[in-house]
């Protein structure tokens, strides 16, 4: 069986219907890591890689004519 919890069982602050705070709870044991997260990023951002390289053509062009219009205004 998965050990997946309902959404309701990890909520962080439940609230009364007059909003008062009925419980806290706090699971943070089948959660990832932060390096454990990074590593996945990492990882995935392979798939990605025509992506990046593309926005990175893309904002060096944006610069470049950004300092071309720069260099044209000044008297």
């Amino acid at each position: 069986m998965s050990d997946i919890r309902p959404e309701e069982l990890r909520t962080a602050v439940e609230l009364s219907s007059d909003g008062k705070v009925k419980s806290i709870v706090v699971d943070d044991g089948g959660s990832m890591s932060d390096v454990q997260a990074g590593i996945e990023f990492i990882y995935n951002m392979r798939e990605h890689m025509l992506d990046i390289g593309i926005a990175t053509v893309y904002l060096f062009t944006c610069y470049a004519i950004y300092l071309w219009l720069k260099k044209l205004m000044q008297p």
